[in-house]
Order: structure tokens, then C-alpha cells, then sequence
């Protein structure tokens, strides 16, 4: 049994996944999903990949990388899904419900390369949306072997948050592993988000090595436009330990259900907020308002307030609302 479950937490089992098995489920084996496709679920176990056989009128929809389900092991069918510890998940354009990106994720590492691509106010939707997963964010810069000033796409990065990791690196080169080894390890995953072109299946092809490798694209470098080459999520082992989730690049990130990451990511203005006179306090015209005194005495520059109110803005006009027993109410959702 020891050896069952050493096993396992290199696959990133942990007590969190263990403290959910009931007394019923004994039998049942845990396995965690490695790929999620229209009609399938790929999984991995102890032994490596195996097969998932899914019950009638299930939807993969429900499942994202990462996950950790348990299965029968007699029929291979799947019986239920734990709790996840994380979940990264966006809501679409024009689309119902949330899509999951990536579960169980310890570390988001978030991909922008050092070029047209560059967008900081972009960066900050990443980090809010990180936050509001659960997972530590890290700023990732490749193609930083083509820029003239690395320095300058550093400094913008790091503007963004207090003490926030920012690599900059080449995908293709060997030192990507080690840059980012303080991440990964045995039992850790890491996931890399960002838009199409940015390097993203380079550098997870650069961390596993030659035994996977993910179709990458050409890029046009006067705008940064790449192709979509990554369809498909994907869970990839780390020689050494530790694994990697790939997913495909993210044209717009929308900012919607994700209030407990804006309130994070925004802490300083959060906190003012207690300290305002009126507790419904817009920030922008009330007297007595502890946040526009803070940008009145420079503590608070005016320009993160801006983004702040936009980004507040965006997510309450994107967050669906529902009518219920006592009116109308936003949607808070369990997380995971």
C-alpha cells in the first residue's frame, strides 16, 4: 500500500484527493485524466495510461486535465470525480457555462513572448483569472533571445504584482529547463496558458524531452500572429519528476466569475475599501472615500484604480445572473 501511494503522489496525488474516498469506495482505483476530447477520456494510473470506459449520457465537457477520478478497476468504468484542488476555467464569447482549461494545477505559468504579443493589461487577466483558479501565477517571456531590450519587458511584467516570478527565456534552449525547475518537481503540475504563437508547445516539447513532442507553428514576427497548432489539452510527464499541462492558445480572455480574484490581485484597493465612509463607495466622487485619498497622496497610482473599475465592470456585466427565491442574485459558484 505504501508503494501504491508513493506511486501515485508522483502523479500528484496528495492528502487533499485521498481524505475524499468514502468507506465504500475501497475498491475503486484512482486514475487522473491526462487528455479530454469530444467523445473520450484518456487517463493515467500507476502503470501508465489505461483505459476509461464513460457512463451513459456523460459529458466530457465536465472533465479537465488534471482531474483525478475514481474507476472500477473490473470494468474500467468511471464512478465519480473528486474534488479538485484548482481549476483554471473561462467563460467564452457568445458561450453558456464555463470551459475548463486546466485542474489541479499548483503552478500557472502565464506565456507571453517578447514581442508584439507583449500586453500587460492582458498579463492582468491571466493573473486575476490564476488567482481565482488557486494556482501560483509566473510570467513566462520566450523568444527572449530575439529582443533587444529583455529588461524592458521584465520591468512591465513585474509592475503588475508585488514579488511576481518573471522568467525570461528561450523555449528551444536547454537552460528553459532549469529556469523553471523551482516550479516543478515530483508530484507538482504545472500549466501553460497564453495566446496562439507564443511558444507554448516549444517549451513544453524543450521540458519533456524527445519521447512527446507537440506540433508547433510558424509565427509571422511583425505582429506576432501565430498559428493554432495546440487543440487538444494535455498532461505530459517531466523527466526528473513533475508535469506539465499544455493548452491551446486563448484568443480573448473574458473576464467574467472571477470577483474573489479580482479582490486578490487588487488587495490594496480591497483593503482601503473598509476604511471608506459609505460602505457602498464607488470610489470615484464620494466624500471621505479612502481609496481616492490614497491616489490623492500617491500610494495608489490612478492608473491601477482605472484598471481596477474597468475590470470590476467587465465581470459584473459578464457574470450571469439569476432570478431566485429573493430576487434576483449573482451567481457565486463553488470554485471547484
Amino acid at each position: 500500500m505504501t508503494t501504491l501511494h508513493s506511486t501515485l503522489e508522483q502523479l500528484g496525488w496528495s492528502e487533499f484527493f485521498a481524505d475524499q474516498l468514502g468507506p465504500g469506495e475501497a475498491g475503486l482505483v484512482p486514475r487522473r485524466v491526462a487528455s479530454v476530447h469530444r467523445a473520450r477520456i484518456e487517463v493515467i494510473d500507476v502503470n501508465g495510461p489505461v483505459g476509461l470506459q464513460l457512463p451513459a449520457h456523460s459529458s466530457t465537457a465536465d472533465f479537465a486535465v488534471g482531474d483525478w477520478i475514481l474507476a472500477d478497476p473490473l470494468t474500467d468504468m468511471l464512478v465519480t470525480r473528486l474534488e479538485r484542488k484548482s481549476v483554471f476555467q473561462r467563460r467564452t464569447e457568445g458561450g453558456h457555462g464555463q470551459q475548463l482549461v486546466a485542474a489541479n494545477v499548483d503552478t500557472l505559468l502565464i506565456v507571453t513572448s517578447c514581442n508584439a504579443d507583449f500586453d500587460p493589461a492582458r498579463l492582468e487577466r491571466y493573473l486575476i483569472m490564476a488567482k481565482q483558479a488557486g494556482s501560483n501565477p509566473v510570467v513566462v517571456l520566450t523568444k527572449a533571445d530575439m529582443a533587444a531590450d529583455i529588461g524592458e519587458f521584465q520591468s512591465l511584467a513585474k509592475a503588475l504584482q508585488h514579488d511576481l516570478p518573471v522568467i525570461a527565456l528561450n523555449g528551444r534552449s536547454a537552460d528553459a529547463v532549469s529556469l523553471l525547475k523551482p516550479w516543478y518537481g515530483v508530484g507538482q503540475t504545472i500549466a501553460l496558458v497564453g495566446s496562439s504563437g507564443v511558444g507554448k508547445s516549444t517549451l513544453v516539447n524543450t521540458l519533456v524531452g524527445s519521447d512527446t513532442k507537440q506540433k508547433t507553428g510558424t509565427i509571422r514576427e511583425y505582429d506576432a500572429q501565430g498559428r493554432h497548432t495546440t487543440t487538444a489539452r494535455s498532461l505530459h510527464a517531466i523527466p526528473g519528476g513533475g508535469w506539465v499541462i499544455d493548452t491551446p492558445g486563448i484568443r480573448t480572455l473574458l473576464v467574467s466569475d472571477v470577483t474573489d480574484g479580482i479582490d486578490i490581485h487588487f488587495s490594496e484597493i480591497t483593503e482601503l475599501a473598509t476604511l471608506c465612509r459609505f460602505r457602498d463607495c464607488t470610489h470615484a466622487h464620494e466624500p471621505g472615500c479612502a481609496v481616492q485619498a490614497a491616489v490623492k497622496s500617491g500610494t495608489l497610482a490612478a492608473d491601477r484604480l482605472e484598471r481596477w473599475r474597468s475590470l470590476v465592470v467587465e465581470n459584473r456585466d459578464r457574470t450571469p445572473i439569476i432570478s431566485g427565491p429573493r430576487g434576483n442574485k449573482i451567481v457565486r459558484k463553488k470554485k471547484y
